[in-house]
């Protein structure tokens, strides 16, 4: 990924309310997603990601998060490549909550968190 400018947004920068057009994708992992996620986020984890290219709405930009933004930044290099118009969510699901954003999921009925 050397040489490479990834676009990043803060979380900030991503409404809450996505509005038509905008979608949320979060690449974590099954375990990680049912802890705790963004309300109206797309799960399609990174290591299924290029099997599932066809969920991916292809009119519409992408905010990629996932913990901490390594692996968002990386899909979303590779959804620019290939055509999609995705932005990296800079920190990640870690930011998402320290900026008390909504959370839902949760194990057990256990509180919804990141991990």
């Amino acid at each position: 990924m050397t040489g490479v400018t990834v676009p990043n947004v803060e979380v900030s920068e991503v409404p809450v309310e996505l509005p038509e057009g905008k979608v949320l994708l979060d690449v974590r992992e099954a375990d990680e997603w049912e802890a705790g996620h963004a309300p109206d986020a797309l799960h399609i984890p990174m290591s299924e990601l290029a099997s599932r290219l066809g969920e991916l709405p292809a009119d519409s930009e992408l905010y990629v998060i996932c913990r901490s933004g390594g692996r968002s930044a990386r899909v979303t290099q590779y959804l620019n490549a290939n055509g999609w118009d995705a932005v990296n969510v800079d920190g990640g699901m870690q930011h998402w909550s320290a900026q008390d954003r909504p959370l839902v999921g949760g194990v057990g009925g256990a509180d919804p968190e990141v991990i």
